[in-house]
């Protein structure tokens, strides 16, 4: 590499059993111009998070409980789910700041919730939380994360940076083939014979180092960093290839499900919440047969364009535009929605407790955070911001609490969830929204 200048066409070379491999490179900054419980082996099982998110919240006092501390009272909103209240933890009262930016409507919010930052002109740089926690629990699976969006479009809260998305699956079937196709192999089987494709595909990145360090000299700083998003992204892929070429450990929790029938996706409330209980069911079984520890769900998005049959008006028009019933108190129509997505969240927790682990469930080793975009929908509020965990990561957690904390930051929680699954923090967010304080009251 004698010349400064470097192709678009560009690619790294290395030689791997003689033969000539390359790998090629990201789009640079200077191609653009100015304005662009426990194993068989006595371990303990792993830890597994889930991101869970539906836009518009809840209606305000109907979803906060009245009394705090264990053995709350679960309000009218959240009735659906009761069964899971001794699993769940209510944070009520907390805030995303602003700092003087604008509220970007339906992005501000989930913004602050998973990534700690306040964004200006679109998402924040920041990665979110599940990749965060994927960074330390994740490594060591086939998917470092797993992620699926419910009503149709792609469209998912999870990323390493602002232009490292992590794309969401729309089809329960693609999923599902994904998962256990060609390349799952079963922990419990007897049999294990390593793929020759990975074995001569996993040395790839060794075999272009030299010329990868050379590379990384010629560029600038912000061209620099991308190049190390980029190939520690790919190094990422090298070691789970590595990870498919070893034999897995028993699990005997682990059964592959029957493969589901493609539900039409769309934005109709009956095929969203179909179509979600088909991915519940799917990354419930990928937790349990160790792919993947880590994984979104996108519910209906944040301005929501869920709607009943028949009917043009949107969960997300509803809020702004249906009346206040006078005896109610709320907007009937939009608190019909939100015990659909309450209802929902239960079905998560459902297929997590359905599979069975020696005296738990799944479920007692996950962390499941449902979080949303505004306190309330009417007035895009970013106080009192509904947030939930459910699951106690294998006793690190303790469950069935209210947690108020008026005026606190939304941050609080995240950093709770992180120290839980043993991210190695003791502060998250920036500005008004960094905190180093957890719920140590959660905290075991």
């Amino acid at each position: 590499m004698s010349s400064n200048r470097i192709s678009r066409r560009r690619v790294l070379r290395g030689m791997m059993g003689g033969a000539v491999i390359t790998v090629g490179l990201p789009f640079l900054d200077r191609d653009f111009n100015a304005n662009a419980t426990a194993l068989v082996n006595g371990s303990a099982l792993p830890v597994c998070f889930g991101s869970w998110f539906q836009g518009l919240g809840f209606n305000p006092g109907c979803w906060e409980p009245k009394s705090s501390g264990a053995k709350y009272d679960m309000m009218p909103a959240l009735a659906a789910l009761s069964a899971f209240k001794d699993k769940i933890n209510i944070y009520s009262g907390l805030q995303a700041y602003l700092d003087g930016k604008p509220n970007q409507v339906h992005i501000t919010g989930p913004e602050v919730c998973l990534t700690g930052t306040v964004p200006e002109g679109g998402v924040a740089s920041a990665p979110t939380i599940d990749s965060l926690v994927a960074d330390v629990i994740g490594t060591g699976t086939r998917f470092r994360s797993l992620e699926v969006s419910c009503f149709g479009a792609a469209q998912g809260y999870s990323r390493r940076s602002a232009s490292a998305v992590n794309p969401s699956e729309v089809s329960p079937v693609a999923l599902y083939t994904r998962i256990f196709g060609s390349g799952f192999k079963d922990p419990n089987s007897a049999h294990f014979a390593p793929d020759p494709q990975v074995i001569a595909r996993r040395s790839v990145l060794s075999a272009v180092e030299e010329h990868r360090r050379e590379l990384v000299q010629q560029v600038g700083a912000s061209d620099r960093a991308r190049l190390d998003e980029y190939f520690t992204s790919l190094r990422g892929l090298e070691q789970q290839l590595d990870l498919s070429l070893q034999k897995p450990a028993p699990l005997a929790s682990c059964s592959v499900p029957a493969a589901p029938g493609e539900h039409t996706p769309g934005v109709l409330i009956d095929d969203v919440l179909a179509n979600h209980r088909l991915f519940a069911g799917l990354l419930a079984h990928a937790l349990a047969c160790g792919q993947t520890r880590v994984f979104n769900v996108n519910l209906g998005g944040s301005a929501s364009t869920i709607r009943k049959p028949g009917d043009s008006s949107t969960f997300h028009t509803l809020t702004h535009e249906e009346g206040t019933d006078p005896k109610l108190g709320y907007q009937p129509t939009v608190a019909w929605f939100m015990g659909r997505v309450a209802e929902a969240y239960r079905d998560m927790l459902l297929a997590l407790s359905s599979i069975r682990e020696g005296d738990g469930t799944l479920l007692d080793r996950c962390i499941v955070l449902y979080s949303t975009d505004t306190g309330n929908a009417r007035y895009h509020s970013m106080d009192n911001i509904p947030l939930m965990t459910a699951g106690g990561a294998n006793g690190r957690l303790r469950t069935g609490i209210h947690m108020p904390a008026k005026g606190d930051p939304v941050t609080r929680v995240g950093l709770t969830v992180q120290q839980a699954l043993g991210v190695p923090v003791s502060h998250w967010g920036n500005g008004s929204n960094q905190t180093s304080k957890p719920f140590s009251e959660v905290l075991v």
